[in-house]
């Protein structure tokens, strides 16, 4: 499906085939495109660039449609990475997370440091983090292949 051009999001360059890769949801999914493109939140002479799902709900372009700056979209992916190396270790506690620390990790950006912790504010912690593990491993191999994916061309790119 072709991805709007006229909307306030400028895309530059597309996936448009984006539905049928869409992990568990591919062939079945309102996620019909990605793009890196001109932000719409962009104010003369301030050009952003930021990352954008389409979705199209069968009639029209959602407004549920997402749309990121870059830096952003990279630190979910720091987020889901150092969730996923808590989790391959997390059997070894009995709510898989130490309830006495559960900062996973502080990761250094821009002179400061992301924490990435379990939410223990979430009264039904224990109860959630039994679902959330189970899912993760349930997809594991669709985020597995995407990870060795970033991988490759993270090296191939020098880092």
């Amino acid at each position: 499906m072709k991805i709007p051009t006229t909307l306030k999001h400028k895309p530059v360059v597309v996936s448009e085939n984006y539905e049928q890769v869409d992990g568990r949801f591919a062939r079945n999914t309102d996620a019909k495109g990605l793009s890196l493109g001109l932000a719409q939140w962009n104010d003369r002479g301030k050009i952003d660039i930021s990352a954008k799902v389409w979705r199209y709900t069968g009639e029209k372009w959602s407004r549920q449609s997402e749309e990121l700056p870059l830096h952003r979209v990279l630190d979910l992916s720091i987020l889901i990475c150092r969730t996923m190396a808590h989790f391959r270790e997390a059997y070894r506690y009995e709510h898989l997370y130490d309830p006495e620390e559960p900062v996973i990790d502080r990761v250094g950006l821009q002179g400061d440091a992301m924490t990435v912790a379990i939410c223990t504010d979430n009264e039904r912690i224990n109860e959630d983090i039994k679902l959330f593990n189970q899912a993760l491993s349930d997809d594991d191999e669709l985020i597995g292949e995407r990870l060795r994916t970033l991988s490759r061309i993270l090296k191939d790119m020098g880092y």
